[in-house]
């Protein structure tokens, strides 16, 4: 394939956007959300007249009629929109504090604006099978990506930054939760964005609340000040716990549905439950689970093996399900409220 890189002018794309020459969007590109800080941090780079990776365009339809063409943006489909927006004046586009809009810029810095050179590449005339091609090749790595880089490649914004912070909390570390090849495919953050989702919401299935949470608050997170204090409090009463490091408290599995409930209990119910008595009650119970997995036997309750079984089952087997995850969250809300030792055999 023979490319070729050429300048043009930023007047000139967004009068082809505009005359619809250039198709920003065509069917084969995913749809990329930029947080309004990360547009604005692109058009005061572009202000200061400092330069941006080259954007890909190839040949589109052709009227043989007028011999008009349109051309497609194969891919920088967020950077042209931005300027777009920038240049309109666009109600979608919210400029940090210190970028200019370009209504209020000096008209010499209008035109140096305008007459900014971007750096396009050609792809010329191929069958939208290469494009596509070329496409996924510009915007891939040499692994599949994951659900959460999948969502970082998407989204930068506040309750993605949140999570982040959230996943880099001493006390993950401490108990050695996340491995580093986890970290490395952020596995940390998509499972603090699990979390944080969940307790904003309900137990949900897979991944299927994540996206629209992360649209949601991409721009703003006005709920982080009180989630992040909460989750403090969360730590610090888990630690009171005393759990040994061997427990299977601290599987990712357990974990989750520790932290949701723990959260609940302490901050959304506002229980005074204390640290050292909720431990003894889920150190024995996460001791019986142990054991229930490991052999077959006669517990003490013969009514807790039924719903031991059950919660060690929803860890086993489609774990990240909605009903699982409810299965276990109801068990472990009868652990910590002190009910589930407390109950009379029928």
């Amino acid at each position: 394939m023979q490319t070729t890189a050429t300048n043009k002018k930023i007047r000139t794309l967004l009068a082809d956007i505009r005359n619809e020459i250039l198709i920003p969007r065509p069917e084969f590109q995913r749809r990329l959300v930029w947080s309004n800080k990360h547009k604005s941090a692109f058009i005061q780079t572009v202000l200061e007249g400092y330069p941006f990776p080259e954007i890909y365009i190839a040949a589109g339809e052709v009227d043989p009629t007028t011999g008009e063409g349109k051309e497609m943006l194969v891919d920088g489909q967020q950077r042209l929109t931005t300027l777009k927006q920038y240049f309109e004046a666009s109600p979608d586009l919210r400029l940090s504090r210190g970028v200019i809009p370009y209504a209020q810029l000096p008209e010499g810095k209008q035109v140096d604006f305008l007459e900014y050179q971007v750096v396009v590449r050609d792809l010329g005339n191929i069958d939208i099978t290469e494009i596509k091609e070329v496409f996924q090749r510009i915007n891939s790595t040499s692994y599949a990506l994951n659900p959460m880089e999948i969502h970082n490649a998407r989204f930068d914004g506040e309750i993605k930054q949140f999570a982040e912070r959230l996943a880099e909390n001493p006390f993950f570390e401490k108990h050695r939760v996340f491995s580093s090849n986890e970290i490395r495919r952020m596995r940390d953050i998509h499972f603090a964005l699990s979390v944080v989702v969940t307790v904003m919401s309900t137990y949900f299935n897979r991944d299927n609340e994540l996206e629209n949470y992360l649209q949601e608050y991409n721009d703003t997170f006005e709920e982080k000040c009180c989630l992040e204090t909460g989750f403090q409090r969360v730590f610090k009463f888990i630690e009171g716990c005393r759990f040994p490091q061997n427990s299977r408290v601290w599987r990712k599995t357990d974990l989750f549905t520790l932290l949701v409930e723990t959260y609940r209990a302490l901050i959304k119910d506002n229980k005074p439950f204390e640290s050292t008595k909720v431990g003894e009650q889920l150190r024995k119970f996460y001791k019986l689970v142990e054991v229930s997995g490991q052999q077959e036997g006669d517990f003490e309750i013969e009514k807790k093996n039924v719903r031991i079984a059950e919660y060690l089952t929803s860890t086993r087997h489609a774990t990240n399900n909605r009903t699982p995850r409810i299965n276990r969250g109801k068990i472990l809300q009868d652990v910590i409220s002190g009910k589930f030792f407390d109950e009379k055999q029928d």
